[in-house]
């Protein structure tokens, strides 16, 4: 192979797509959703045919591999190379036309399937397949592996819905392919025609069979069909470059009908019988992937089987016809026609693919065979073997999947860390692939083969029908430049798994990682690329993940492209400066922290914490960012101001131009913002002055009722203690006794967002021991700021609780799990302590958004009871806001603090009728998202749930 350089140089010259050999990009992209990891010469991010052509042109030369790469989430290691990667996400993402009278759609290979089935919707049809990453996959990676989704059983496939390819072969011609022999490479005719009986007998007959190449589609029978046969080659025939695809009719109304059965044995007996009443799906699961039960009727499995109607009453007659004839064999069953409430079902199904990583003990399973299809009737006969077999290999797994049609996915904990595991990895695999032959199946039924299955398709196609997949692929692509070693002469199974460089001693970390033994390189390995982060909404589900991504659209400002890093980082090979790495630096300086993944993350990946890790060891013994030292001890400056007495001299400063910038300037702060104002008098000021008595509690004037510790969190204390003294007079009004710690608290979160973690530790075990009377008393703690509830939650407990012993002195402290479970929100106090009391009447809708930290790691189910108690009508908006604490301060985030707001927040109080003339409640519970909605929303002030209440007690 030549030199890296000259690789480069050339590609530059002779495309104008962007070409990136950086050590952040080829680590990026070093592996996909699947056990395996290479690593790339380079990436190119193709703009038209064109270049894809003229790049194969300059590989071919120079015998540099290629693979071709949408949003990376192949499960078998077929979008991953060792030569140039083709990301066509950046460019070649444009729907180029679509036809409603005909029901075609003209799509380039980095278009994303929701976008399709969006643009369809318009008119009434849609793109029938539909895989669980549906709002992140590409059109092209679908071509590539053939993929199905939920609603094969009425739309079938991605071969059964396109009608015809532009491609760009291994020998660099250019193809048109339909049907027909018109646009075949020369040389393919005569060899499938000398091959025809052997077409005709070597393919088993089931919905889902996906292995190999699918050249029965080329019996003449079958009418030739090119591009059918050219679907789930995987990129080792040629480049997609355009693809003209079929739609469907778009049902008018969905119905879904969620069964309840014994176990999945039972659902997977039951899938095949419902087939003949026309359902659009049949999904199975089991009940260990289900994270809550919520919505579900009883049982241990579940069959999901969604049906279609012109209105809501036929789509759900359907769904209940099919809940009739199934009662023979369920325990329960819900049939569900809400929108809504369908969308929160499905997302249960859909998260399996993430959830199954983890068994129910919280230790790691992988795919490898993932996707073994059956003919449906056999599927419960099949699942009794695969069981069996999982036994006998000591190996645990649950599947879910397209029971339907015979497709079951199932993630297992292999041990792929060691040489034992590794083999048993084998053994298994060789013994599984026997066993779905012997029903008739098929190694791949949806995500295709890759390195996982190729190596063992020989036991499903015999010799004679491998010797011409090979020649095939010689016609295609004689040089053998295509994603080499999938497929065809395919590399070992057990072959550049991702773990491999990875270290097998757990580094030296600050945090605790329970949930992953303490071990950083396990909390890594969390992230095995599903791309759920990758999505370009937040979604209607209020979620969070993943704000800066789609700001951006870069890969490595995702939460799997920061996890990709950090991988690397450990392994060493790609990022070799470890902890010092500047690439992992900057990838994470875009992350706000928002713990979005923490929640919304299949597997429960938590960057923000990622982040703090990595600061923490990137500037041990060096001199940090100056907005760490101006923001991180935030807590420290506005206590020192309070106590000289300089709160109005330095508001008056920041309010002196030249002053202020000079100040902004020194103290890294975005010249774009606004300094905050700080309050006159402190929240923990005012509550003193208020006492009856010299108390040194701080008692307040109420008596009688459950004392509850108010917590003076720096934002509440220094910046809004509006927020405390609005909440002490709902508590009070609620029959209950405010007392605040005696002395400084503090939760530690400025130090931990910014990494400066031995003085977070410092900061929290001082706050354990002021706090120990308190926790005697058996009170329980109210936090009003959302992000210091979050952090007395989770990194207190995984900074000095017990097993969390960065310092090594082995002193982890008790006391903090013990805070940590007193720690409840304003709502959630009130609703446990006070469950008689009546909130105020408002009466009036309610904008706004639910803080991150509140979606991510505290839940809002209190909030909105008391907001429903109190008449506040409406649903808050869910991304985050941006600002982010000490995000959205800094220099260099502004514009992507923007971008964030503007994505949900912006948008749900903009063009409002301002609150004063009768307009909505504008709510924001955190003091980042008031201040965002402040500085960017044109003086629009939002306000904290407290607040609203204790006014509207001033009006009852």
């Amino acid at each position: 192979m030549s030199d890296l350089g000259g690789v480069e140089a050339e590609l530059r010259a002779a495309v104008r797509g962007e070409v990136d050999f950086s050590v952040t990009a080829r680590a990026l992209n070093t592996m996909d959703a699947s056990n395996y990891r290479r690593v790339p010469l380079g990436v190119l991010a193709p703009r038209d045919a064109d270049d894809v052509a003229a790049a194969l042109a300059v590989c071919r030369e120079r015998g540099v591999p290629v693979v071709a790469r949408g949003a990376g989430t192949s499960i078998a290691g077929q979008a991953t190379g060792t030569g140039l990667v083709l990301d066509f996400t950046r460019h070649m993402n444009r729907i180029v036309s679509l036809d409603a009278e005909s029901r075609t759609a003209v799509v380039q290979p980095g278009v994303i399937c929701d976008s399709l089935r969006g643009a369809a919707s318009a008119h009434g049809l849609t793109f029938g397949p539909d895989p669980s990453t549906h709002n992140r996959c590409t059109l092209g990676g679908m071509i590539g592996n053939n993929s199905c989704g939920s609603h094969s059983v009425a739309w079938g496939t991605t071969a059964d819905n396109v009608a015809s390819l532009s491609v760009v072969s291994g020998a660099g011609a250019r193809l048109a392919l339909g049907q027909g022999w018109s646009g075949a490479p020369e040389g393919l005719r005569p060899l499938v025609e000398g091959e025809l009986e052997l077409l005709r007998t070597g393919f088993p007959e089931l919905p889902r069979r996906i292995s190999g190449y699918a050249l029965d589609a080329l019996l003449p029978e079958r009418d030739v069909d090119l591009a059918r046969a050219f679907c789930g080659s995987e990129g080792t025939l040629g480049v997609v470059t355009e693809a003209v695809v079929r739609l469907v009719d778009a049902p008018r109304a969905r119905a879904l009908a969620v069964l309840g059965y014994a176990d999945e044995s039972a659902a997977a007996e039951a899938a095949a019988g419902l087939l003949p009443h026309g359902p659009l799906t049949v999904e199975g699961m089991a009940a260990d992937l289900v994270r809550g039960t919520s919505g579900l009727p009883k049982g241990g499995a579940w069959l999901f089987v969604e049906t279609g109607g012109a209105s809501e009453g036929e789509a759900r007659a359907r769904a209940e016809s099919i809940a009739r004839a199934a009662s023979g064999d369920t325990v329960d069953s819900v049939v569900v026609t809400d929108p809504a409430g369908q969308r929160a079902l499905w997302r249960v199904r859909e998260d399996a693919s993430g959830t199954a990583t983890r068994m129910p003990d919280g230790s790691e399973a992988w795919p490898g065979w993932e996707d073994c299809a059956v003919p449906p009737a056999r599927l419960g006969a099949y699942l009794r073997d695969f069981r069996g077999l999982l036994a006998d290999h000591g190996l645990r797994g649950t599947p879910y999947g397209h029971f339907g049609d015979g497709c079951i996915h199932v993630r297992i904990d292999f041990d792929l860390m060691s040489e034992v595991g590794v083999r048993r990895f084998r053994r298994f695999s060789e013994d599984l692939a026997e066993v779905v032959v012997a029903h008739g199946g098929s190694l791949s039924g949806e995500h295709g083969d890759g390195q996982a299955r190729a190596e063992l398709l020989p036991k499903m196609y015999g010799a004679e029908l491998i010797r011409l997949f090979e020649r095939v692929k010689g016609v295609w692509d004689p040089a053998d430049l295509l994603n080499p070693g999938m497929l065809v002469r395919p590399a070992p199974l057990d072959a550049n798994l991702r773990f491999d460089p990875l270290p097998r001693k757990p580094v030296d970390v600050a945090f605790g990682y329970p949930q992953d033994g303490g071990d950083f390189s396990a909390a890594v390995r969390r992230c095995v690329g599903v791309a759920k982060c990758r999505t370009t909404s937040a979604g209607s589900g209020g979620g969070v993940m993943c704000p800066s991504f789609r700001a951006t659209g870069e890969e490595q400002h995702s939460t799997r492209g920061r996890a990709r890093l950090l991988h690397e980082m450990l392994a060493g090979e790609v990022v070799t400066d470890g902890w010092r790495s500047e690439e992992v630096r900057d990838a994470l300086d875009l992350c706000l922290s928002c713990k979005g993944c923490r929640s919304d993350c299949p597997v429960g990946v938590d960057m923000a914490t990622y982040k703090a890790e990595f600061l923490h060891h990137h500037y041990e013994g060096r001199r940090r960012p100056a907005a760490h030292y101006a923001m991180g001890w935030l807590p420290m400056w506005l206590r020192l101001a309070s106590r000289t007495r300089t709160s109005g001299v330095a508001n008056a400063l920041a309010r002196v131009g030249v002053l202020a910038s000079l100040a902004k300037r020194v103290g890294g702060i975005a010249p774009e913002r606004e300094i905050p104002r700080l309050a006159g008098e402190t929240f923990r000021g005012w509550f003193r002055g208020r006492a009856d008595s010299s108390d040194s509690s701080g008692a307040s004037g109420a008596s009688g009722g459950p004392a509850v510790v108010l917590w003076p969190d720096t934002f509440t204390d220094y910046l809004s203690p509006g927020v405390g003294r609005a909440a002490v007079r709902v508590l009070e009004d609620a029959g209950l006794r405010p007392v605040v710690p005696p002395g400084d608290v503090c939760c530690g979160l400025t130090y931990v967002s910014t990494g400066q973690l031995d003085r977070a530790r410092a900061v929290m075990r001082r706050t354990l021991e002021r706090m120990g009377p308190l926790l005697d008393s058996g009170a329980l703690l109210v936090v009003l700021e959302p992000s210091c509830a979050a952090a007395l939650k989770t990194d207190l407990v995984e900074l000095v609780g017990e097993g969390a012993d960065g310092d090594g002195d082995g002193d982890g402290d008790a006391r903090a799990a013990e805070l940590a479970g007193r720690v409840r929100t304003f709502a959630e106090a009130l609703e446990e302590l006070a469950p008689g009391w009546s909130p105020p009447r408002i009466d009036r809708t309610v904008v706004g958004q639910t803080h991150c930290h509140q979606h991510a790691v505290l839940g809002d189910g209190a909030e909105r009871r008391l907001r429903e108690k109190a008449g506040l009508e409406g649903e808050l908006s869910g991304g985050c806001c941006g600002l982010a604490g000490n995000f959205g301060f800094e220099a260099g985030h502004y514009e992507v603090s923007v971008a964030c707001a503007e994505e949900q927040l912006l948008p749900a109080v903009r063009g409002s009728v301002p609150e004063a003339q009768g307009g909505p409640v504008v709510l924001a519970d955190g003091f980042s998202c008031r201040t965002q909605l402040e500085q960017l929303g044109e003086g629009v002030r939002g306000r904290h749930l407290a607040e609203v209440l204790a006014e509207g007690l001033g009006e009852r």
